[in-house]
């Protein structure tokens, strides 16, 4: 393996030369033609710097952790990995990732695991957008949440889980939780993609909209419902608001049948997501009824292989999956680089696109 004294006989300089030039340190004291003659020989060489020497000079390892509830085993939310590895590669950092299922005895080792390996900064991926308790750990090691708001418990609330399985429950609003400072976040504008969505039907002539949503209790509920409701202004219904048991297939299509059986059923409607979309395609052809000629339909999330396949493709809006993660990256990054600790608690509203597809006529 070639050593630094390789390159820099190869290159005719010294050995401090050498190190100025691979360690980015050249740009005021090397002149650019020498700094290319050791970036050259480097190459010719095969030259691969021992990181953990540099490390231990350094006190860098060059590696954010990456922490996440189910995204590595969800295509939904993958991209998200995507944006964050490729954001650190390009700024020569190594991506280290465990993913925990959501179990939080798993969570705690895998946070201990990271800390151990001395990464940079940590990111906390969640698989849905949610409110979060940020795992513990040591003092000045940034942290990043991504998709998801760090919250931290009242004072003598002892955390437990109404599933009974160990897995990490999500705190609800109102419940004496607060903001916690120490990490920066990163979410959808849900309010934003909402409103572009029921902005998209009132285009088209729509005035009775319906909105087929989940009765979980998750920010991306609550904010898209207060964006439907304020963008429709007088035309709101509250009693055009359905509620499926559950956030999929089955809820949206028990959703959408209860709104086809009435007399002045919507001419419209407004999906929490893709797949209770799918859910409102089965149950209006099952009532004899055609999208878009009958009803107009628009989604949320963009699932890749659900609103793109669907028949007609379904005009749905984007989560932006791949520009959360590389902001949560870039976040870590700069954290990770800074001299001195910057403090915590900056956080983004990412925007959300509308897709415009086939599921939406003119009224």
């Amino acid at each position: 393996m070639a050593t630094l004294k390789d390159v820099a006989e190869r290159a005719g300089v010294s050995v401090s030369t050498v190190s100025l030039v691979l360690n980015g340190q050249d740009a005021r004291r090397v002149k650019p033609a020498i700094g290319e003659r050791v970036r050259q020989a480097a190459d010719e060489l095969g030259y691969a710097p021992n990181l953990l020497a540099r490390s231990l000079r350094t006190r860098r390892t060059r590696t954010i952790g990456l922490l996440s509830d189910m995204v590595a085993t969800t295509p939904f939310a993958g991209r998200m990995l995507k944006g964050a590895q490729e954001t650190a590669w390009q700024a020569g950092y190594v991506l280290l990732l465990i993913d925990t299922g959501g179990v939080a005895d798993l969570e705690r080792s895998a946070v201990q695991a990271l800390v151990q390996r001395n990464v940079d900064a940590l990111v906390y991926a969640c698989m849905y957008h949610r409110e979060v308790e940020v795992p513990e750990i040591p003092e000045g090691l940034p942290v990043v949440v991504l998709d998801g708001r760090p919250t931290v418990a009242a004072p003598g609330e002892r955390r437990t889980s109404a599933l009974g399985d160990g897995r990490r429950p999500t705190p609800a609003t109102g419940d004496g939780r607060t903001s916690a400072p120490a990490a920066d976040w990163v979410v959808p504008d849900e309010r934003g993609g909402a409103r572009a969505a029921v902005e998209h039907l009132l285009a088209a002539g729509h005035r009775r909209i319906g909105f087929c949503t989940t009765g979980e209790d998750v920010p991306a509920a609550r904010e898209r419902l207060e964006a439907f409701a304020a963008t429709l202004g007088a035309d709101f219904d509250p009693s055009l608001v359905v509620r499926g048991e559950t956030g999929d297939v089955h809820g949206g299509a028990r959703a959408t049948a209860e709104l086809l059986g009435r007399r002045d059923r919507p001419s419209a409607l407004f999906c929490f997501n893709d797949r209770m979309a799918m859910g409102a395609y089965r149950a209006a052809r099952a009532a004899g009824l055609s999208i878009p000629a009958d009803l107009s339909v628009v989604g949320f999330d963009d699932q890749e292989h659900v609103a793109d396949a669907l028949d007609p493709a379904l005009t749905t809006v984007a989560l932006p999956h791949y520009e959360m993660g590389a902001w949560a990256a870039r976040r870590a990054l700069a954290r990770a680089a800074s001299a001195a600790p910057e403090p915590g608690g900056e956080h983004a509203l990412m925007p959300c696109t509308l897709v415009v597809r086939d599921s939406v006529a003119a009224l």
